[in-house]
């Protein structure tokens, strides 16, 4: 399997459209800082590659309609491919011999101690700080261990949204949207889904002060799992 190694804009392109989920030439020239005609033969070169692939969008003024681009599956897998190292085929295949040994409960509750010892090592490296701080190291972690994530605080009116209800939420500054664009054990995920629920238990419990939702889920064909993080009313920031 080929590996993406032409450019670090041609990377970014991609790690954009991972992120974005499509976008036009003009917004990555903008968000990447590069002229549109150098955007425009990177985007030429990847579809040659079978990395992206586009639609035409609606034509607007005099100006010739704009491509919008996004990654084609081949260009997903590469790229979660490339952040994971490769070492999920071998941890898929190493489960599944376990679970021919002693059968697909014994791997859950196998998964399921290997989450709750995660849980430790990221309680201990997160300490007693704010909410903010704790959150902010933990997405360090998550990022060193092949994970794209990023956080920000969300509003109330985006924490209804994601929890499909109306009532009371915390204050901005006790909320924030845990993002992680790509899945670093996703061809484990693929063959044993009770990984996400475990890493869900997980964050719950590296967060005991907090409630966590998840509001996105790569498995269910989204194109970032998302979890929504509260700080429990009387809980610390």
């Amino acid at each position: 399997m080929a590996t993406i190694q032409q450019s670090s804009t041609k990377h970014d392109i991609l790690e954009y459209l991972l992120k974005h989920s499509q976008g036009k030439a003009s917004e990555l020239a903008t968000a990447l800082d590069v002229s549109p005609q150098a955007i425009r033969r990177h985007l030429k070169d990847l579809e040659a590659e079978g990395l992206v692939v586009y639609s035409s969008g609606v034509q607007g003024g005099m100006g010739r309609p704009q491509h919008i681009y996004e990654l084609s599956n081949k260009g997903k897998e590469q790229l979660r491919r490339e952040v994971a190292d490769g070492y999920g085929d071998f941890a898929v295949s190493l489960l599944d011999t376990i679970a021919e040994t002693v059968g697909r409960d014994q791997v859950s509750s196998i998964l399921k101690k290997q989450w709750e010892r995660k849980a430790e090592e990221y309680r201990e490296r997160l300490g007693n700080a704010s909410l903010r701080e704790r959150i902010a190291t933990l997405v360090n972690l998550r990022r060193a261990e092949g994970y794209m994530a990023e956080f920000h605080p969300v509003d109330s009116s985006e924490a209804q949204m994601s929890e499909g209800s109306d009532r009371a939420v915390a204050p901005r500054e006790h909320r924030f949207l845990l993002i992680e664009h790509n899945c670093a054990i996703s061809n484990v995920a693929e063959s044993f889904p009770s990984v996400c629920g475990h890493e869900l238990e997980m964050f719950a419990a590296v967060l005991p002060d907090c409630t966590v939702e998840r509001t996105q889920w790569i498995i269910n064909g989204e194109h970032r799992c998302g979890y929504l993080i509260q700080a429990r009313e009387g809980g610390e920031e």
